[in-house]
């Protein structure tokens, strides 16, 4: 090869990689754009990004797809993704990624998204479990964070009467330790970076206060339980943001510290406010506040999962569609309490392959095959998009098994023996890409209000508190396929879930109506919209838009229609 043929591959080489960083630069900008506008920016609702809990950080190589690496060349293929990545270990941590993995995993992606100046999401456990283990565990009681009962037993259970310096402590652990900094020396000026925490640890509850030494000692027995539930709440404000006032103090980099946001799955709720009595156990309400959790962190994750260890379904009453009606009020308040509250959630479709787990807990997809329904990506996007456009959320987080493959794992006869994720996530994934590329959806999506269905009282009506039993809470509209008698049981099936958003006032209004059908398409479905009028529609599996026009009284299709749902699945290793 002569010296010229070299250079002209150089030349070539140099402007395929240019053209395609300039590419990737408008989604890049979008991403970061869209991840730092206010809740109350001028031109409306921030865009949704995409994320996921699967980080990817075993050596499993079946696991590769969700790696930051793969997340960089979704990013380049035009996808909006919010990037993660897995917490680092705190320097104490036992691990048993060698520190050369850990190297190829973290250092070229999070120098990819320096160069593209995106911002960058950490995945934990829960960062406040190093309580109930050493060194605080075998601290005395008065110096012991965790559960001190009546009887001078401690409990590995963290305590909102316990001491306050621990929680900074340990806090500080998780971000003043040696990868944290390398990875601030990597990228020393992200424009966000979130750090998310799963939010699972034991903890004490606001009904098992009578047990704690600690509260007895400070405000004696018998109260009623509306003052349990409120000194519970304090005492949660004042450790958790200790906890994330010492992560924040530990971070070294002041681009760093300054753009930190913590946020926590399922520090928001509660969703399944009224669908039995026993609800209050779980919850913190007092007057003037449904929940403490907007005072508590930077933002929440609550789950819109169907459980496989309870009956909750993608078509039923109970579902995840119904539950999250009850989200949009609290959400309303959370942001009057906290402006900048980071809202997302987290979606799972009850898939695992545990063989010991599914003895007793059958994932959900292999209960609904059973039955005879399908249950692919198609359907898993139309069940996500409901979910977004009741609330319209800054990210979509999918949940998936740490060992989950991203592509299906084939026995030596072909047949599936675990599939694969990534599908299902990139039907996600292109559930948010609508919102950003389409114009008309972008539009709706930052400026259109919610349509409440007056007609009816959402079914969960069991103990609702007076201060807010006269919200709206019921957004699914009326259509000719569901069932005609009210009330709803919890088990009747819902074979269109539909909701609407409006524009303008009378008599120049315009509605965007989404619906979807979990159990396939329908054509000619009878959709009747809130103080207007029936439309005729044809509803998918994947869920369908509308655009309807008060004026000219014309249904038209909001988004274009496909003939079939073919998710972009980028191969882990192209």
């Amino acid at each position: 090869m002569q010296f010229s043929d070299v250079v002209t591959i150089y030349v070539v080489l140099v402007a395929t990689l240019s053209a395609a960083a300039a590419d990737v630069a408008p989604v890049a900008e979008s991403i970061r754009v869209e991840a730092t506008r206010s809740n109350l920016d001028a031109n409306g609702r921030p865009l949704p990004l995409a994320c996921s809990w699967h980080c990817g950080h075993f050596r499993d190589p079946a696991c590769a797809g969700w790696r930051p690496a793969h997340q960089m060349r979704l990013i380049e293929q035009g996808h909006y993704l919010l990037p993660w990545f897995s917490h680092p270990p705190r320097e104490d941590d036992v691990s048993s990624s060698p520190d050369d993995f850990r190297t190829e995993y973290y250092r070229e992606s999070i120098q990819r998204a320096r160069r593209l100046r995106l911002p960058i999401t950490f995945i934990a456990s829960q960062w406040e479990s190093g309580l109930s283990d050493e060194p605080y565990a075998s601290c005395p009681a008065e110096e012991n964070p965790n559960v001190v009962t009546v009887d001078g037993e401690i409990l590995k259970k963290v305590s909102p009467f316990g001491p306050v310096e621990p929680w900074r402590e340990i806090g500080a652990a998780h971000t003043d330790n040696p990868w944290m900094r390398k990875l601030q020396q990597w990228y020393p000026d992200p424009p966000l970076v979130i750090f998310v925490s799963n939010n699972e640890h034991h903890k004490l509850r606001w009904y098992e206060v009578e047990s704690s030494r600690r509260y007895l000692e400070k405000y004696g027995k018998g109260k009623p339980d509306g003052f349990k539930r409120r000194v519970v709440a304090e005492g949660w404000i004042t450790r958790y943001r200790a906890l994330q006032e010492g992560m924040r103090a530990g971070i070294h980099n002041p681009a760093w510290k300054k753009n930190a946001r913590f946020i926590g799955y399922n520090a928001f709720g509660p969703e399944f406010i009224g669908r039995w009595g026993g609800w209050i156990q779980y919850s913190l309400h007092s007057p003037g506040r449904i929940d403490p959790s907007p005072l508590m962190w930077d933002g929440g994750s609550p789950s819109y999962y169907t459980h496989d260890w309870n009956s909750s379904r993608d078509d039923t009453v109970w579902s995840p569609q119904v539950q999250f009606m009850n989200l949009v009020f609290m959400k309303r308040e959370a942001l009057r309490l906290n402006p900048q509250f980071w809202f997302e959630f987290s979606v799972w479709d009850g898939y695992h392959t545990d063989p010991v787990r599914q003895k007793k807990f059958p994932s959900t997809r292999s209960v609904y095959r059973k039955e005879g329904q399908q249950y692919n990506p198609e359907r898993y996007a139309g069940f996500v998009q409901f979910g977004m456009w009741l609330l319209r959320p800054r990210a979509v987080r999918d949940f998936r098994g740490w060992t989950e493959p991203w592509e299906d794992q084939v026995d030596k006869n072909g047949k599936v023996v675990h599939e694969g994720g990534g599908p299902y996530f990139m039907a996600l994934v292109e559930s948010v890409d609508r919102v950003h590329v389409h114009p008309i959806l972008r539009q709706w999506w930052r400026q259109g209000r919610l349509v409440p269905n007056r007609a009816h009282k959402h079914p969960y009506q069991a103990a609702i508190p007076e201060q807010w039993n006269k919200e709206d809470r019921w957004f699914l509209l009326d259509t000719d396929v569901n069932p005609q008698k009210y009330p709803w049981t919890l088990n009747q099936r819902i074979s269109v879930f539909a909701l609407a958003l409006v524009q303008g006032n009378r008599p120049d209004r315009q509605w965007l109506v989404y619906a979807h059908s979990p159990h396939g398409d329908r054509s000619g479905v009878r959709i009747t919209i809130p103080d207007h009028r029936q439309i005729t529609v044809d509803v998918s599996r994947a869920g369908s838009f509308y655009l309807v026009d008060e004026r000219t009284q014309r249904v038209t299709p909001g988004v274009p229609r496909h003939s079939s749902f073919n998710p972009l699945v980028s191969s882990p290793a192209s």
